[in-house]
């Protein structure tokens, strides 16, 4: 399994180190990969993983901070943790989407989650693939209206991780970001997590019984009612 940490924390492009490190470390939070109230890897860890200099880390850490995503701790058991509770994302209006980037966000989420869902059923799961799966299905399946999107991504992130393929993980993290930047504008509305929460256990259901035509079709079902939703809000 290619963990998500691994897809975001790769090296940076040395043109905009600072610029890109701040984007890793907040896509990390914002997709659920280091939750609410857990600490981020090591200075060292991080400056290795993301190939900065530890200045231009902290520069990093620090603008997180100021922005309310992270605070950093002191001590034995110091370090940089993430704050319980995040910024609210910018408010935007229908008007501000453009039509063209929209339709192309939804396309590029419907090929690779249909297909990593579809790569995840084809594959023999460790029982450490099986536990991550049931275990981030159950975090979405009990989370609260405020933590919810980040637990939707995490789910969605796993079931790239169990396919293996680094390369595949990276860029459903990539896309979930221009998906979420969509989804944030729009209410969270409790009947479609109901939903959304039956057909994420659809889908694990289908990819942990091997079935790659079934979890395929599961994963596709999904992703269109989520695409009708935001159709309906900002199309």
């Amino acid at each position: 399994m290619v963990s998500a940490g691994e897809a975001l924390f790769r090296p940076v492009r040395a043109g905009n180190a600072f610029e890109e490190t701040v984007e890793r470390l907040l896509q990390s939070i914002r997709l659920g990969v280091v939750g609410a109230g857990e600490r981020l890897p090591s200075e060292r860890e991080l400056a290795e993983r993301l190939g900065v200099s530890r200045v231009t880390l902290r520069e990093a850490i620090r603008a997180l901070a100021d922005a309310g995503y992270v605070e950093s701790r002191r001590g034995r058991y110091g370090g940089t943790f993430v704050n319980q509770s995040l910024p609210e994302p910018a408010e935007g209006t229908a008007g501000d989407v453009d039509a063209a980037a929209f339709e192309d966000a939804l396309c590029l989420r419907h090929v690779l989650e249909t297909g990593a869902a579809e790569a995840a059923a084809a594959r023999t799961l460790s029982p450490a693939d099986r536990r991550h799966l049931t275990g981030t299905l159950g975090e979405a399946a009990t989370a609260g209206l405020a933590d919810y999107r980040r637990k939707d991504s995490r789910l969605h992130l796993a079931i790239a991780e169990v396919t293996a393929s680094g390369s595949l993980t990276t860029a459903m993290a990539d896309a979930r970001m221009r998906v979420n930047q969509l989804l944030d504008r729009i209410p969270l509305l409790e009947p479609n997590l109901e939903h959304s929460n039956a057909q994420h256990a659809a889908i694990v259901d289908a990819i942990l019984a091997g079935d790659p035509v079934a979890a395929r079709q599961a994963m596709a079902e999904h992703i269109e009612g989520t695409a009708s939703l935001l159709r309906a809000f900002l199309a």
